[in-house]
């Protein structure tokens, strides 16, 4: 199928030239791999899916993989809203959304799998996880069953059944997943120990996998393209090596069955496994594209890689060098789907790109959907288009107090609108509280591309950004705004403890050096994400050795999901921070020419007190009110949102003369940067 008009000349750039993949042709080398953002529900694409995956298409990218875990058996669950091959329902729906990804010039292809192990036997159909023995998964802790002959052909017939469905649904092609799941659970020894014509030799391991594929090709022959994902290094004890797993990527290869290979690395079966299959920030670029490259070198198949890929410059030189075929940007497409439109008409500087904070990912894991730190349109197209629409009648004007990401975002916004905005700041450059956190250390300092992007698109915007001009009252009237904006923040506060405020530092004092810390530092940590962990690497680094982070939560960073947490751990043990859960902070008192700080265990109420130099402490902010009450009450509104308004994506009530006022962010509550950056574009963008 081509995805370009035959006359169409390709650009120099190689990340457009088109590709041929199986029957496919594709208009560009920039694909999004497989993934479940958690959005569908009953296992059939619905309209929010569709619209996410079709915003990709609008954008120019050549290839969007949907469907990431698609299930072909009942006994394979569906645990973040994947899409179900298993039914007939599902070929209606995915036709709509092929449809209307192809209208766009952009192919579709589907990843489809039995997870095995890789599952629970307590949701879905509550029937038992199946694998080649019965070993218990580390990630998702349920003991499997030891799959019998008869288990083993019907799943391998179901694969084919799932085939067909997908060559009726209008895919492109279809790709097997063995990321830790079935497939590739009988390849290490890690998950198969069977003495059976299953087990035992490479070619045992690998008669399942022939068997489905054999089975899929039987159902489709060549009519949509095939391939498989498959890590190309388990990095597990025990596990497959780098020359095991090019080994069966070469007999795969050579089988004849398939059109592509994905190379992806690192076993998901653990914590620690799966937080470098899906690196976060703070880690290399493209960190397994010399894997792919070796894997590449020694099969005759086109080789797809997608790890980690957040910029085009290093797309390009993947593409350039040879390394693989086609460079997959999955992350950068949720930061921004129009990467490749943005490249096509010279825009490349304002590409927003993904600054791996793995807010992502992480949601997913603690049960919630997929959204995105810096994007909030990503994902919500149904009710946040990804461009911002001019407003209609005459330009007002606005004034945004305050430049962390909530003001600079609601400064972008309300400028993309055609306001005429003017953004001030009581400090000498813009931030905010994200300045300081990526102080912190290197994985914290990439999310300063947050803070860059809005900077310069408002640079392109003409937005008047005042700095070190702190306001009040009477300096927002003189500007004779017809809307405000307060998007002031929050300042740490102490005042949680019984007593001590004045003998404690907040980490913002750590980060900003307005504290001195030596000697020994108890660490408090009341908030459970990276603020507390990356101010004890910002010590560690600094020389300080001896640090106990304390925390009322059962665990130490305990909103850390999969892919961010292991790494910290990881630090946290290695600068033998000692870490202690299940313990509030109560109160600080000088005693013997230190502070001795009560904790008070949060089960059995029991006190102890420890003996240290300084205290530091995070527990989020408390408001900066100031201009907003002195504003609230000559605003036209007086400062309320109308929450049916702003929920029905409609424009806020006129309600009098005079401006009207709005405040996000921290100004509100403490909360973080995805809230600040989304609360400022669904409010903005119909202002």
């Amino acid at each position: 199928m081509s995805m370009e008009p035959e006359d169409s000349i390709p650009p120099s750039d190689p990340l457009l030239q088109p590709f041929e993949l199986g029957r496919v042709r594709l208009k560009n080398r920039i694909f999004s791999s497989s993934h479940a953002p958690g959005y569908n529900t009953d296992g059939t694409p619905n309209e929010r899916y569709m619209a996410y995956h079709e915003e990709k298409a609008k954008g120019g990218i050549g290839l969007t993989m949907i469907g990431g875990s698609s299930n072909v058996s009942p006994d394979s669950a569906s645990l973040w809203g994947q899409m179900y091959f298993g039914s007939d329902a599902i070929i209606d729906p995915l036709s709509e959304m092929t449809d209307r990804i192809h209208r766009h010039g952009a192919a579709v292809m589907c990843q489809i799998t039995h997870m095995g192990r890789r599952n629970v036997s307590n949701d879905g159909s509550w029937l038992p996880t199946i694998a080649p023995s019965p070993i218990r998964e580390p990630m998702h802790r349920g003991w499997p069953k030891e799959m019998e002959k008869s288990d083993i052909r019907r799943v391998v017939a179901d694969f084919g059944t799932a085939a067909v469905r997908a060559r009726a649904g209008g895919l492109d092609g279809i790709e097997l997943c063995a990321t830790s799941h079935l497939i590739d659970q009988f390849w290490t020894p890690l998950a198969n120990r069977r003495t059976d014509e299953y087990g035992g030799s490479i070619e045992n391991r690998l008669r399942f996998t022939i068997e489905v594929l054999e089975s899929i090709r039987h159902a489709i022959g060549t009519d949509i393209a095939v391939g498989i994902r498959m890590i190309g290094d388990e990095d597990q004890i025990g596990g497959l090596s780098r020359d095991e797993s090019a080994d069966i990527a070469q007999r795969l290869a050579s089988s004849g069955l398939l059109d592509f290979i994905n190379i992806a690395s690192s076993s998901l079966a653990t914590e620690e496994g799966l937080s470098k299959a899906i690196p976060p920030s703070g880690t290399p670029l493209m960190p397994f594209v010399s894997l792919a490259a070796s894997i590449k070198e020694v099969i005759d198949l086109p080789v797809l890689h997608a790890t980690r890929i957040t910029d085009v410059a290093s797309a390009r030189h993947a593409i350039s060098a040879g390394l693989i075929d086609l460079a997959g940007m999955t992350r950068a497409h949720i930061a921004d789907p129009h990467i490749v439109a943005k490249l096509e008409r010279g825009d490349e500087e304002r590409i927003r790109v993904c600054v791996g904070a793995s807010f992502c990912i992480n949601r997913l894991h603690q049960g919630l959907e997929s959204v995105c730190i810096q994007n909030p349109a990503s994902g919500r197209e149904t009710l946040i288009p990804q461009l911002v629409a001019k407003a209609s009648g005459a330009p007002k004007k606005a004034v945004v107090i305050g430049a962390g990401p909530a003001g600079l975002e609601a400064a972008r916004v309300l400028a993309e609108r055609g306001h005429r905005v003017v953004l001030f700041e009581a400090q000498d450059r813009v931030g905010g509280q994200v300045v300081l956190a990526a102080r912190a250390s290197e994985r914290q300092a990439e999310l300063l591309g947050i803070i860059g992007w809005l900077e310069q698109e408002l640079g392109h915007l003409g937005v008047d950004v005042r700095l070190n001009s702190p306001v009040d009252e009477a300096d927002v009237a003189r500007e004779e705004p017809d809307i405000v904006i307060a998007a002031t923040g929050g300042f740490p506060d102490p005042s949680f403890l019984d007593s001590g405020d004045e003998l404690v530092v907040s980490t913002w004092d750590v980060l900003s050096g307005n504290a001195a810390v030596a000697g020994s530092v108890l660490l408090y940590d009341d908030h459970g994400g990276e603020h507390a962990p990356s101010v004890a690497e910002f010590l560690s680094g600094r020389g300080v050795s001896e640090i106990e982070l304390v925390t009322p939560d059962r665990l130490v960073a305990q909103d850390l999901a999969a892919t961010t947490g292991p790494a910290y751990l990881e630090m946290l043990y290695e600068s033998g921070v000692v870490m202690t859960p299940d313990h509030q902070l109560i109160r600080v008192v000088r005693a013997d020419g230190a502070l001795r700080a009560t904790l008070r265990n949060v089960h059995t109420r029991k006190e102890i007190d420890r003996s240290v130099d300084v205290v530091v402490f995070e527990h989020g902010v408390v408001p900066n009110d100031q201009p907003y009450t002195g504003l609230r009450e000559i605003s036209s509104n007086k400062g309320v949102v109308d929450i049916e308004a702003l929920l029905g994506s409609v424009p806020q009530p006129i309600l009098g003369d005079g401006f009207v006022l709005h405040r996000i962010g921290d100004a509100v509550a403490s909360r973080g940067i995805a809230t600040a950056i989304y609360e400022a574009r669904r409010l903005c963008q119909l202002l």
